[in-house]
Formats: structure tokens, sequence, C-alpha cells
């Protein structure tokens, strides 16, 4: 079922990995029961929505297939490079791949089919909401285009270990008790060190604790069982995050790449070593494009950083530096097979030389530093990766549901911050009060006319001082209603409480759900039905990517 514009789902749905298909518009009440899936726009910055929009140049954005024939045609153009299916083979111990995900694989290498790729840097527990809606976009569109090429494709998420920003992986965020929790690993690594070799400490334990007491009365207790086996002291904070993902994302088809895995670094040698030797002409490209960027009115995704090249090396330690353009022709002759790895712009290029990837679905920052990764690609003389645009979601628990609706309220109207406790409170202000605080404002307006009106008033008093006044008076009058209304908040403990579970729930800290959120105790909560649901939307948004019907 679904209504304004949600998916509602029954709790004894099954998520299974056949292509899962919309029902038709939104037309039922808020009565039923379930959970419900919200699409989203996918927001971002000018820069994105304007890729999005298809305004920009298409040597920054290729053009977006539209319409089966021209998306076969796209496929077959990214076979021909890998007619011999020897991809699968070479790249097979970094998937490490099992079960329904497995034999989508073997079926895309043996029938000289395509993949869908998507992917991000690890995150405590899996990271935000938006990690498994990157997934199922792109298990969706893998379906899409499956169904209507006739050709195997296959998703695959790219799980990027080999990532050094251990201040973003460190951390997740859940909602507990009405209250936003964020969970961090104290550990505090060398700067440089990737997170595949970043092992965890003690302290995962009683976060592991707070994550499984947000999941409350899990029924799918297999995803709780996942992280506890995965999330261990001695792991590393990139192992536990692959293992995590394809014991959550195998089952639904969608296979699990290890950046950090030497079969990948193998596969994208060649390229890497290339990217060094062309370095100089790539920082040309490079900077040409932030220009014309940045002259069209946007901002760059990823700033230039001059005299470094987009290739990282491997220290003696293991730490990853940016290799300088002044050496990076020199150190090519020496230079060790797996010691080196792309930096954000090169890394989608190098996914799309060794992966046929018809299609990255990307998120808005992605989407918005593609217009860079066109000019490094050109500059190399190879593909360009085409993007496009991930479906984005919001999830509506049937207690979230309850809360808003005690509120009277919606999931757009916690969009801003502290709105609804004013609006709350206004409601329930007595109708005296706010007769008399109205007497109070009129008294003065009046009082503040006669004045200006008033010849004698005028010649003694100079205007500003009548403005003056009547400033200070409105803004006593503004503070006394704001004390008010906040003796009214905190009286309302019920209503109260409803709001600090919707928010904690919808906007943790002010940000949207998908962005902060933990996944784990959702899919705990809800299992299979909600990531059916999931499917069933992102095949929507999949369907209108092919179709050319959307671009967002």
């Amino acid at each position: 079922m679904s209504r304004d514009g949600e998916r509602v789902v029954s709790e004894r749905s099954h998520a299974s990995a056949a292509p899962a298909r919309a029902p038709g518009p939104a037309t039922s009440p808020r009565a039923d029961v379930g959970v419900a899936v919200r699409t989203e726009p996918l927001g971002g910055s000018p820069l994105a929505r304007a890729a999005l929009a298809g305004t920009l140049p298409h040597a920054w954005y290729p053009p977006m297939p539209t319409g089966t024939a021209e998306w076969r045609l796209h496929a077959d153009a990214v076979r021909l490079q890998f007619s011999a299916g020897a991809w699968f083979e070479l790249l097979r111990p970094a998937f490490d791949v099992s079960g329904e995900a497995a034999a989508r694989l073997e079926r895309s290498a043996a029938g000289a089919g395509i993949v869908v790729t998507t992917g991000q840097q690890p995150g405590l527990f899996g990271g935000p909401l938006y990690t498994l809606s990157k997934a199922i976009s792109a298990r969706a569109l893998a379906d899409a285009l499956e169904e209507r090429t006739g050709l195997p494709v296959a998703p695959v998420f790219w799980a990027a270990t080999d990532d050094a920003d251990f201040e973003e992986a460190r951390g997740t965020v859940v909602a507990l008790d009405g209250a936003v929790r964020t969970l961090r690993l104290e550990a505090e690594p060398i700067e440089g060190t990737p997170m595949s070799a970043v092992p965890m400490g003690d302290d995962v334990r009683p976060l592991f604790d707070v994550l499984a007491r947000a999941a409350g009365s899990a029924a799918f207790v297999e995803a709780l069982d996942a992280a506890r086996a995965a999330y261990v002291p001695g792991a590393t904070v990139g192992d536990a995050y692959v293992r995590l993902l394809r014991a959550l994302l195998e089952p639904l088809g969608i296979a699990v790449i290890d950046a950090s895995h030497p079969a990948v670094r193998e596969a994208g040698f060649n390229l890497l070593r290339r990217a060094l030797m062309q370095s100089a002409a790539i920082e040309t490209a490079l900077a040409q494009r932030t220009a014309a960027i940045e002259a069209a009115g946007f901002a760059p995704q990823v700033p230039d950083v001059a005299g470094r090249t987009l290739v990282f090396r491997d220290d003696a330690d293991g730490r990853k530096a940016r290799v300088a353009v002044a050496d990076a022709r020199a150190i090519v002759p020496s230079v060790k097979r797996g010691s080196l790895g792309p930096n954000v712009l090169l890394r989608p290029v190098m996914e799309r030389s060794i992966l046929p990837t018809v299609a990255y679905v990307a998120g808005p920052g992605e989407y918005a530093y593609f217009a860079q990764v066109s000019a490094v690609a050109t500059a190399l003389g190879v593909p360009q990766p085409l993007a496009v645009p991930r479906w984005s979601v919001t999830i509506v628990e049937p207690h979230v549901r309850r809360a808003l609706d005690h509120l009277g309220l919606d999931v757009d109207d916690l969009r801003h911050p502290h709105a609804p406790e004013a609006d709350l409170a206004r409601r329930a202000m007595p109708a005296a009060v706010s007769q008399a605080l109205d007497a109070v404002r009129d008294a003065v307006a009046r009082a503040t006319d006669a004045l200006r009106e008033h010849d004698e008033a005028r010649a003694l008093l100079p205007a500003p001082a009548v403005e003056g006044a009547a400033r200070s008076l409105e803004h006593r009058i503004q503070r006394l209603e704001r004390r008010y209304l906040a003796a009214l908040k905190r009286r309302d403990d019920v209503e109260t409480r409803a709001l600090a579970v919707a928010r904690s729930a919808l906007f943790p800290d002010g940000v949207r759900q998908e962005r902060a959120l933990n996944a784990l105790p959702l899919v705990a909560r809800h299992g299979p039905a909600l990531l059916d649901a999931m499917l069933a939307a992102a095949r929507t948004h999949a369907d209108a990517l092919v179709d050319g019907t959307t671009r967002a």
C-alpha cells in the first residue's frame, strides 16, 4: 500500500532477489500500519542539481542514455572492452562472493554482460542509511536494465576500504529513547592509514551494545548477528565493514568488492602507472575544468591540490601519500605492483577500466565531482564513466508515524529546526494570553503612531528615537512571548516526548535521516519487509532513469 508518496508494507512481506516492481499511485489514507518508505528528492549542491537537470556541457557529463535502445547501445560499447569475461576471474578473490550475488556475477561474466556499480567508504556498523539505499539503487537499476536489454546485469558495491578518512569511518548515529546517540571508536591512527589497516579495540563491544539497544525488539536478528560477528576487537575497520556488507547485501544479489584487496590493485596497476606518467597533462586538464566550473558560477566539489598527482603510493609503513607531479615519471620504473591507489577523482576511472561498468549510481556529492572525473578520463584517453543519480529515501516507522499524528505534523514539518516546537506551543497558548499579547502590541503601535503625528512631539523627539523605542518595546514583547512559549513546551511532556521521538528518527541533529542515522536498527526491526519496500520504490526510480522520464 502507499500513501502521500510513501510505500507502506506489511511486516509479513519478504525481500527476494527477483526484480521488484512498484504499485500504483499513492491514494490510501494514514490509517494503515507498517513501515513507510518515502522517496525523496536527491538534492545536493547547485553543481549537482544542474548536472541532474542536464544543463551542463556534455564534456563534463556524458549524456545519459534514454530508452532501451540507447541503453543497449551504451551497454554494447562497454561489453566490447570486456568480451573475454576475464575481469571476473582476475577480481574473484576481491569479491569473495557467494549465493545469489555470485550467481549474478557468474552470469554476467559468462554471458558478456555488464555491471552497475556504486560504493562508499567505511562507516561504523555499516554507516548511515544511504549506504543501504545506494546498494539497493544499484540492484534496482541492474534489474531494470537486465529486463529491458536482455543482457545479464550484476549489481556491485565498491567498498572503499583503502580510504584513509578515519574521522568519517569511526562514528555512526542511532536514535535511542527519543534522543540522538553518536557512537565513536576511540582509536587514533596515524594520518594516511587506510581503513583496511586500522584495528578496532575493546571499545567496539560497548558501542555494539548501544546499537543493539537502539534496535529494540529486533525481529530480524540476523542483521545484528552479522554486525556482532564483524565488529570485534582486532578486526580492522575496513574488514569489518566488508564482512557486514556481504552478510546484508549478498542475499539481495549485490556483490561487494574490497578495494584494498591485492587483486583490485593488480587490476588497476597499469592505469595508475599511466596516470603517473601523464600526471602533468591531468593536472592541466583539471585546472582548466576547475576554471570552467567556476566561470559557470559553480564551486568544484573537489579542490585542486597543486603539484600533487591523483595517485597514492604506500610508504614503508603502509600509509598513503599523494605522489608529487614532479616525481611521478621518475618513480614509475621502480614502483612496486600493488603499492599504488587512486584518489577520489581517479577511482571512478579505474573502476570503469577494470569492471564492465555500464553506470555508477552516485550520491549528490559524487554526482558533483563527476564534472571533474570526466576531465581526468579525457586526459588519460580512456572511456568516461557514466554517473546516474541514486534513489533517496526516508523511512517512517509506525511509532514515528503515531508520534507525528499525535502532534498533527508530517515529515516535512520537521525540516526546519525549532519551528514545530514553536508552532505546537502557539497552538497550546490560551486564547486570553494570545489576545493580551496582541493587545499590548496594538497599544504600542497606537502610541508610536500618536508620537509620530503630534506636532510638538515631532519637534522635541527625533524620529530615530521614536523608532528605536518602538523596536525596543516590540523586542521586549517578543521576549515575553518566547519565555511563555518555552514554559509551555516544557510543561507538555507528552508532546515534547512525541516530538523528540519523531525528530531523532527523521532529522537527527538536524540532518536528514538518510545521511546520518545508522541503517541496522531499521533493518533489524523490519527485516525483509523493509528491504522489499525499498527495492520496490528504488525500482520505480530505476525505471524512470532507463526511460529518461526523470534525471533526479
